[in-house]
């Protein structure tokens, strides 16, 4: 086995959550199901392959697409037997990719964690207009963008002024430097803060109906979050 999956595997006793995952020891090696159904009969959950968990993971029970798998709509309703610590490994890259990996790399001395200003400091093209927000809304799109509502991993890296998450707000899920959804999200924030275009006052309504990814749209639930995130950066903000 490999250095992460040693650990981690030592780092569990009878039972662990892993987002919203509850991984179980049984004679058989491990069992997997989602954490709403840690009371529920076997005989009344879905028996899934291990391979099986790939497409479970596209999508939420009422059929939209998932494109962050560390977000907090993992359906539920479904178990699945891991034989041995390979099978495991290989649920969980299926349902969280990485986070093992991850997990152990956030518990070296020191952690290889990627900041807001580093990363966007790699970027070019179209996602060079990144680098250009200040602190204080950057702070305010990655509240928004990494809100628990919206990902689950604890995210460990920052940007001055930001603290990174706690544990208790998030899951055991590290994250390690900014994800594709946050750099394309502060692209958006970044242009509409470029064009002027305030967002209106009270913040709109989040339409849950709106692809998470559609940052086009005004009601996207990301959006509105930074539209409520942003108020509060104003309001701190001493008049001059």
């Amino acid at each position: 086995m490999n250095p992460a999956l040693t650990s981690f595997l030592a780092a569990v006793d009878t039972e662990t959550v892993l987002g919203q995952v509850l991984i179980r020891r049984n004679a058989q090696g491990f069992e997997l199901r989602h954490v709403a159904d840690r009371d529920a009969s076997a005989d009344d959950l879905e028996s899934v392959t291990v391979s099986g968990l790939r497409a479970l993971a596209q999508f939420t029970f009422a059929g939209a697409f998932r494109p962050l798998k560390s977000a907090p709509n993992l359906r539920r309703g479904w178990r699945v037997r891991a034989g041995d610590p390979c099978a495991l490994e290989r649920a969980l890259n299926h349902l969280y990719p990485g986070a093992v990996a991850d997990w152990f790399a956030a518990r070296l001395n020191p952690a290889p964690v990627t900041s807001y200003r580093q990363f966007t400091a790699r970027q070019t093209g179209m996602y060079r207009i990144t680098t250009m927000l200040d602190d204080g809304i950057a702070g305010a799109a990655i509240r928004a963008c990494c809100h628990a509502d919206f990902c689950l991993k604890r995210r460990l890296w920052s940007v001055d002024g930001l603290a990174p998450d706690v544990p208790e707000q998030k899951s055991a899920i590290p994250c390690l430097e900014p994800c594709a959804i946050l750099l394309e999200f502060a692209r958006k924030v970044a242009r509409l803060e470029r064009e002027g275009k305030e967002p209106a006052l009270p913040p709109p309504i989040a339409d849950t109906n709106v692809p998470e990814s559609d940052f086009d749209s005004p009601t996207n639930p990301r959006r509105a979050r930074f539209t409520l995130e942003k108020q509060t950066v104003a309001l701190k903000t001493p008049m001059v």
